[in-house]
């Protein structure tokens, strides 16, 4: 078997500050995906905590591979969790239900390395200990936020496009329009931008997992004349090169195949790369680590100060010390779409302490599992994006 790959010559790119024309691509990956699988169950028993105890402290990690899922990481909360189901229930609604899958609900064993939370992290984020009385950061280090006029979800090209085929790439596998497909997949888009502006679709690579009696003829002509003409919309063309299941085969995939681990698609889950990132996962963590709170609240400033109109496109960074509520530093770049001081003036007056984040984004709710798979920002029912 071969793979179908309608290609010439890879375009070729150079970085966007020294060339007028470029091309940028980013990938997305579905929620089969193994480091998917264990975001999802990360997330999945956060959001059971927060159900039973909106001030929980919850830092899952998740390692899944083969029939194997081990939890580990610390929890403290009142709340009473059967983890093993949560783990269970989180891998079905996946969609790995076959018991000879090597990996499904029914044949998994899960191992549990969990602890309470340190006290001496406690101390500095609980009120009560905090030696300034008001909740101080989780840990130290920078996060970053990032809005731009390329789409309606103020989200760069690349990634919302990628996001579109991996998302109605599951929903085609869960609602029978394509019973061959199985929920390990992955998509790139590559856009070719013009004075900083996406101009066209260049190449758009999906690689999906399927059931053995497909052929690759026929998952290639479904990406190219179904798949794609759907989630590109007005952005399809008949110029478009298309990579489709390059190695020729993906019949085994998800954990049974590769070893999935929390936190290892950050740059899917935000930005594509088009944006900076500080480093820190989302997943797994409740609100008081300020690596996920403080990411969604700089999203929400850069989206503001791009609604206001100050700038069309914005970055916000922000550093915090473990402990202490209030930043070190909040910087603004809007690359020399607007006006830069009067954006910084626009963005101090937000409060980015944690506290003040989590009741203004009311993030002590368990919503964490909608967040999860195809990107934590462009979501209209997320807080953060409204």
């Amino acid at each position: 078997m071969t793979s179908v790959v309608t290609q010439t010559n890879p375009e070729l790119s150079i970085a966007p500050d020294r060339a007028a024309d470029f091309v940028f691509s980013s990938e997305s990956v579905s929620e089969g995906h193994p480091d998917k699988v264990c975001d999802f169950v990360a997330d999945s028993i956060l959001d059971a905590y927060l159900s039973g105890d909106p001030h929980a402290r919850v830092a899952c990690e998740v390692l899944c591979k083969s029939d194997t899922v081990v939890l580990g990481g610390e929890i403290t909360s009142t709340a009473n969790v059967d983890r093993d189901a949560v783990v269970r229930e989180a891998i079905r609604q996946i969609g790995y239900t076959e018991k000879d899958s090597g990996f499904s609900p029914q044949n998994v064993r899960v191992l549990q390395l969990i602890t309470t939370q340190s006290p001496d992290i406690a101390l500095g984020v609980d009120t009560t200990s905090n030696t300034h009385k008001e909740q101080g950061a989780g840990d130290q280090g920078i996060m970053f936020g990032f809005a731009c006029k390329e789409t309606p979800e103020l989200m760069p090209l690349p990634i919302s496009l990628a996001h579109q085929l991996t998302s109605k790439l599951t929903q085609d596998r869960k609602n029978g329009k394509a019973r061959w497909i199985r929920p390990d997949s992955k998509s790139q888009v590559s856009v070719l931008y013009r004075g900083n502006a996406p101009v066209s679709v260049t190449d758009v690579l999906v690689s999906t997992q399927h059931a053995p009696d497909v052929s690759l003829e026929e998952i290639a002509r479904y990406v190219r004349d179904d798949l794609a003409p759907r989630a590109l919309g007005k952005w399809f063309n008949s110029k478009i090169r298309f990579h489709v299941n390059p190695t020729g085969s993906f019949v085994l995939g998800g954990p049974a195949a590769d070893c999935g681990v929390t936190g290892r698609k950050i740059i899917a889950d935000t930005y594509g790369g088009a944006a900076h990132h500080g480093g820190g996962a989302f997943s797994g963590k409740d609100p008081s680590k300020v690596d996920r709170s403080a990411a969604y609240f700089c999203r929400f400033v850069a989206r503001q100060v791009v609604t206001h109109e100050l700038a069309t496109k914005a970055e916000i960074q922000v550093a915090y010390a473990i402990g202490v509520a209030r930043p070190i530093s909040i910087k603004v770049d809007t690359f020399g779409t607007g006006d830069e001081r009067a954006s910084l003036e626009f963005v101090r007056e937000f409060d980015f302490r944690p506290s003040a984040i989590i009741e203004r984004l009311s993030l002590l709710q368990p919503i964490y599992r909608r967040t999860t798979n195809y990107g934590h920002f462009g979501k209209s029912d997320l807080p953060w994006e409204s």
